[in-house]
């Protein structure tokens, strides 16, 4: 069976890795990326949907991106226990009427021991902003390792 370290239990630096890790594969915007690390059956509840399974999770991502334009996203670790990570984050776009928005949420993370998500549940709230608030300016991608995180962006 596949595995993707780091491996649970996790301590707060392997699950800080971790939550970095799926902070670059969301900045990727690619959904066969993304989908590699959740299990083939794994189950979300995002917002108003329930995606079961990578298939599905991965038709959910390309909906997202194809409507959340110049997505950019920074995630931080709230806490973790055992096979159990809590992230909160924060990730700016824009629609194609070029209305920019930041939205805030927190997910909650449940791990096999072979380091696959089995589990996501994400609440999340958009709050619109003007082109001006912008704070995510990083080219499309993985966020530098020297950009500011939520602490310190006051996010």
């Amino acid at each position: 069976m596949e595995t993707r370290p780091p491996l649970p239990p996790f301590t707060v630096e392997s699950a800080t890795q971790k939550v970095r890790m799926a902070e670059d594969a969301w900045n990727s915007r690619d959904p066969e990326r993304v989908v590699l690390v959740y299990t083939p059956d794994t189950r979300w509840r995002n917002r108003a949907e329930f995606p079961v399974g990578r298939q599905q999770v991965a038709e959910f991502l390309r909906r997202k991106w194809a409507r959340e334009l110049d997505y950019r996203l920074i995630k931080e670790l709230w806490a973790c226990a055992g096979s159990r990570i809590a992230v909160r984050f924060v990730y700016e776009w824009h629609d194609d009427s070029g209305q920019w928005f930041r939205s805030h949420g927190n997910e909650n993370w449940e791990f096999t021991a072979q380091g696959l998500m089995q589990a996501r549940h994400a609440s999340i709230n958009d709050q619109p902003i003007a082109e001006s608030e912008r704070k995510f300016f990083w080219p499309l991608g993985r966020r530098p390792d020297d950009h500011p995180g939520l602490s310190e962006l006051g996010l």
